[in-house]
């Protein structure tokens, strides 16, 4: 009879695994079912170790121990949760109850901890939890915006509604990360080559050369000097320099996100010149669409500014909503505050003001996401074909400071000796 390793929740979620000797998989599923046990995984055991039970029991262990392992570089991205969303939607919509479609929710996804939090919401909602409180056990997984929008749909019986609208919002953002992350490969490979190409040249290249300067004792012009200097720094001390750029690295993402450093760096970031542009459109975008999900899925408009004011992930922008939700409570407009905070354009203002006016403020932010993604699409892609030409004219300005420091005493002793 074939030995199955199987790993499993119990009635209270809680994780087990173990060894149990089955004719089928079905058998193990139906065996254990009946002692309260549902299966997430189940796989045969090889018979390499027949008769030797301490064998396979150390084989088992090591698997397990590898499995385990595995579960730390295990992360479930933005596309796993959209692509999850949707097929739940989609179950839903086909007049599947809530309980079958997590069920087949848990067969479909790939990933173990996504796995598992999916048969642990399943759990809970099985004995009578809502959907968006066990989601909102999971907030690695699921972020505030998300159980709020569950949370209005349960209220409201439109579920299979807000859920594809979450897709829909879910796979913006992961296209939008996708799009950052792109556009910052490039320039992120140049410097990194130009790095390693100018740390050869002057740990391996300049030290050989400038022994010959060295052994004629010729007096050295300045930036040659400089150069040898410098050389020397890196080749005798390249451990100190790599803690010293270690601690900074670190220093800085302190400072960034202390109370102090924070609003300073956000500020800056607005307007920091070529960079501060984008980093504006890209907030402006991700507040549109998030409050026009938000308000569309039936979530309270106080509510949904508390929400949106989260995903910005720029405290002075935050602050401004912050203003504009306050102003909303006291019974003023949405417009008014973004327009005295100066950090929306006037355009976007006068949208949403109109928005106001006519009642279809879902549609006036609609409209502004959608300009500011194909804003943010040009500009992007005019910064990426400018920034090319940029670096490669940087590196070949530092090669060719090093080739004229090392020339330049070279010609002079050359003109020396034919004197």
């Amino acid at each position: 009879m074939p030995v199955y390793a199987y790993k499993g929740l119990d009635s209270k979620g809680k994780e087990l695994k173990g060894n149990r000797d089955a004719d089928s998989p079905k058998s193990l599923r139906g065996m254990l079912k009946r002692e309260g046990i549902r299966i997430i995984e189940c796989t045969e055991e090889t018979k390499s170790g027949k008769g030797k039970s301490f064998g396979r029991s150390r084989v088992s262990s090591l698997a397990q121990t590898e499995v385990d392992f595995a579960q730390y570089f295990d992360r479930v991205s933005v596309t796993d949760v959209a692509l999850a969303t949707r097929q739940l939607a989609t179950l839903l919509k086909s007049g599947i109850t809530l309980i079958e479609a997590l069920e087949a929710l848990v067969d479909q996804v790939e990933s173990k901890k996504f796995k598992l939090a999916c048969s642990q919401i399943k759990e809970q909602v099985n004995e009578g939890a809502a959907l968006a409180d066990a989601m909102g056990a999971h907030p690695k997984i699921f972020n505030k915006l998300y159980v709020n929008m569950i949370r209005a749909g349960e209220a409201s019986g439109a579920l299979d509604k807000v859920l594809n609208r979450l897709a829909d919002f879910t796979e913006y953002q992961a296209r939008l990360k996708s799009k950052i992350q792109s556009a910052m490969m490039y320039p992120a490979i140049m410097m990194v080559m130009g790095g390693v190409i100018m740390l050869v040249m002057f740990v391996v290249v300049i030290p050989r050369i400038t022994k010959i300067f060295t052994q004629v004792n010729a007096e050295l012009p300045l930036q040659t000097t400089a150069l040898i200097f410098t050389a020397d720094i890196v080749k005798n001390y390249w451990y100190l320099l790599f803690i010293l750029a270690v601690l900074g690295v670190w220093g800085f993402r302190r400072w960034k996100s202390s109370k102090i450093g924070r609003p300073i760096w956000d500020r800056f970031t607005l307007r920091a010149p070529i960079f501060g542009t984008v980093v504006r459109m890209v907030a402006i975008a991700r507040f549109s669409r998030t409050l026009a999900t938000l308000l569309r899925s039936g979530v309270p408009v106080l509510t949904a500014f508390d929400i949106t004011k989260e995903v910005l992930n720029n405290t002075r922008l935050a602050d401004v909503v912050s203003e504009a939700r306050d102003a909303i409570r006291e019974g003023e407009s949405v417009a008014e505050p973004l327009k005295k905070s100066g950090e929306f354009p006037p355009i976007v203002v006068h949208m949403i003001a109109t928005g106001e006016k006519s009642g279809q403020l879902e549609e006036m932010l609609e409209n502004v996401a959608e300009n500011y993604d194909f804003q943010v699409d040009q500009k992007v892609e005019s910064l990426t074909t400018l920034i090319e030409p940029i670096m490669i004219v940087a590196l070949g300005v530092g090669v060719a400071y090093v080739v004229w420091a090392v020339l330049l005493p070279i010609l002079q002793l050359s003109q020396h000796v034919r004197g």
